[in-house]
């Protein structure tokens, strides 16, 4: 049963409109709707807000602002994780950030409520701000740490004499803008009281940080908190912790003693939930002649905000990916006024491996060595500056095996010499690594009289396939059929795991009902066929505690291999086909499987070629903060699209064999993409995304 292609257990709920998100909830009666009110600075503070038009507008019941809103906790950033820290809101005058919210309008209805809003009359003391990241980088410094607890720098052997002597270098920088993860569902909360508890009907990954979040700011006892997320319309990163809207909404209810809704627009989240930082990233490459490399430094500069410390892990992928005997990472933060920065697909590794990529696609046309040749080249037997074996490493045959299935030996070896009447033609490719992780997490089985057995986490699904992958797990754990299996998620007064996020999700909770579902047959193999109902719990740990991520460095492998089209005259970018070799150890599921891969690719496609959150430097407001002009992919852009998985088994990542895959698909593919637009054109972009204004000026003359 598992690793088969089962169709998702969930998908007659959601074709048929069945399947509630946390704005689609009526169980508690009708709510009440809230608007949030938006700074129009950047920096200052308020000195004047008047709300009386906004009371007297119809239908509204309550407005929101620093001057009558519930005392909060602060955050106590002591607490590794942002996401469980408290998240304070309407509690001062003072704006950090444009759009931070100055007030909340509870209405009748949405209509209402947006309404009034706009009769929230405020008037502001601007300061001074920073917004622009290029004329800040001076003030960059270096953090105690960067994400996942991992270090700050690393150094192995002497980088500057091993570059310094190199026959062949590369020293390039490369830009990534501010990206953002703008899943379809909204974030949006529905908070109801009932006497001390609070319940709140969230789009939450990680239900037991939101629980932490909000029990802090709200100053309740945590066992009072119930969240529900039992359906995600996507997160990406997002959805990791609670935001605005969930934390207004329990305040607002409390208030009016009613159910309250409250839902950003797509325009706020843009402002409101925190973006990919934007980077510069500096990426040495010293090799031999024969393309060994002999020293590889990689070196970020990325914004932060100034209190909500986040470090993206960008460069920290380098240092496991290719041998060389001389290395050096490091990260550095530029404070700018902004939301704090947040986890977005595949954080770290997507803009890392774009620009480390990149420069080696530029190292081989260098040395006049084949890309494919030469990552094969430089193939660590271990872990480069760890110094302990892989678990699983499998990074080589990915790139032989893409490279057969896409026909590599036919692609032009010269840039700018292939056309196909008036386009210009390009094959380029990169190699994809990914660290594998493992968090807590409990799963609780039960199976009664009725031989159902039912699976209880709070574990959450965002859209990638949770509810089928533990079916599955269970189906075949107990000797089930899949219809005699029931999965109950998404609940905070489930047992508690570390939610979906990272990749992490499918393994760490299919490995502890796998254990779960051992224990609950140890106990029905003892009850000698007694009637009653059997429950068991398994439990995965962290992998800090775990001694095999300690002896081994445990990763998930790919190869990505693209074909675009270059308009001679106009620079018109097309990507013609595209394909991924992936090693992931055991898929749990091959249909999941392949659509998350396919959906990362598409992703790295839109970090290539589309997606740029441009900043208005005077207000530090995104000038396009809707999808009319952030743009992504649409199906015209993503043509002949495929992802291949080779058979595995990953013994020391668990007893599953399986790691996570979900973030690996956008690993290195945007790269592939922009070394392909080099391979057309002979026009090297490294300030990203690929726009026509870039390439246009380096095209060849079209011939006569």
């Amino acid at each position: 049963m598992i690793g088969q292609a089962l169709n998702r257990v969930d998908g007659p709920l959601k074709v048929g409109g069945r399947a509630a998100y946390a704005y689609e909830h009526w169980e508690a009666g009708q709510p009440l709707y809230g608007f949030i009110a938006g700074a129009t600075i950047g920096k200052g503070r308020i000195t004047k807000i008047d709300i009386a038009r906004a009371e007297r507008s119809p239908g509204v019941r309550l407005v929101l602002t620093h001057r009558n809103a519930p005392e909060q906790n602060a955050p106590d950033f002591s607490i590794t994780s942002q996401y469980s820290r408290a998240f304070p809101v309407l509690n001062g005058p003072e704006i950090h950030y444009y759009g931070e919210p100055v007030a909340l309008v509870v209405a009748e209805t949405f209509e209402q409520a947006r309404a009034a809003a706009r009769l929230v009359d405020v008037e502001y003391a601007a300061e001074a701000g920073h917004y622009d990241f290029a004329a800040r980088q001076n003030n960059a410094y270096a953090p105690k740490k960067v994400n996942a607890g991992l270090p700050t720098d690393s150094a192995v052997g002497d980088f500057d004499a091993g570059f310094a002597g190199a026959a062949v270098k590369v020293d390039q920088r490369y830009s990534t803008p501010y990206y953002f993860s703008q899943a379809m569902e909204p974030h949006a909360a529905m908070a109801v009281w009932n006497g001390d508890d609070l319940t709140i009907y969230v789009t939450d990954q990680i239900l037991a940080e939101g629980r932490t979040c909000v029990a802090s700011t709200l100053r309740i006892d945590l066992q009072r908190v119930h969240l529900i997320s039992p359906y995600i319309g996507g997160g990406f990163g997002s959805k990791l912790g609670l935001h605005h809207e969930a934390i207004l909404a329990a305040l607002a209810a409390r208030e009016v003693k009613q159910p309250v809704k409250v839902a950003m627009t797509r325009q706020q989240i843009f402002h409101l939930v925190g973006p990919r930082p934007t980077t510069s990233q500096r990426v040495r490459l010293g090799a031999g002649k024969d393309g060994r490399l002999v020293a590889i430094g990689h070196d970020v500069t990325m914004y932060t905000n100034p209190e909500w410390e986040y470090a993206e892990q960008t460069a920290a992928t380098t240092r496991s990916l290719y041998a060389a005997p001389n290395r050096l990472t490091r990260h550095r933060l530029t404070p700018l006024d902004r939301q704090r920065g947040e986890d977005v697909r595949a954080p770290g590794e997507a803009p890392g491996l774009l620009a480390v990529e990149s420069a080696m696609d530029e190292l081989a046309y260098a040395l006049g060595i084949d890309p494919v040749e030469l990552r094969i080249r430089n193939e660590p037997a271990r872990d480069p500056e760890r110094d302990v074996p892989f678990s699983d490493r499998r990074l080589v045959e990915c790139l032989r095996e893409g490279a057969r299935r896409f026909g590599w030996e036919e692609r032009p070896v010269s840039p700018a010499s292939r056309r196909d009447g008036r386009w210009l033609v390009g094959y380029g490719m990169a190699a994809a690594i990914r660290m594998h992780f493992q968090g807590t997490a409990k799963v609780r089985v039960r199976i009664g009289r009725d031989g159902i057995a039912v699976v209880q986490s709070d574990m959450t699904d965002l859209g990638t396939g949770t509810y089928t992958i533990l079916t599955q797990v269970a189906a075949d754990a107990l000797g089930l059929p899949i219809e005699r299996v029931r999965i109950e998620i998404g609940k905070s007064d489930f047992p508690e795991s570390s939610g979906s996020g990272g990749s992490w999700g499918a393994a760490n909770s299919s490995i502890a009902l796998h254990r779960a579902c051992k224990a609950l047959r140890e106990k029905i193999e003892h009850s000698a066929g007694e009637p009653g109902d059997l429950e068991a719990e398994g439990e995965v740990a962290g992998m800090w505690k775990e001694p095999a991520y300690q002896a081994y460095s445990i990763h998930t492998y790919g190869a990505h291999f693209a074909e675009v089209g270059v308009d001679a005259d106009t620079a018109e970018i097309r990507l013609r086909r595209m394909l991924g070799v992936f090693a992931v150890g055991r898929a749990l599921n091959a249909k999941t499987t392949r659509s998350q891969l396919i959906g990362g690719m598409t992703w790295g496609v839109s970090a290539a070629l589309h997606e740029e959150a441009v900043v208005d430097t005077r207000t530090g407001a995104f000038v396009n903060r809707d999808l009319a002009e952030y743009l992504v992919p649409v199906n015209a852009d993503i043509p002949d699209l495929d992802a291949i998985v080779l058979d595995g088994f990953d013994d020391k990542a668990n007893v599953l064999g399986a790691k996570g895959l979900g973030e690996l698909g956008i690993c290195g593919a945007g790269a592939a993409v922009a070394n392909a637009v080099f391979n057309a054109t002979g026009v090297r972009v490294r300030d990203f995304p690929i726009t026509l204004d870039k390439v246009l000026p380096g095209l060849p003359l079209a011939e006569a």
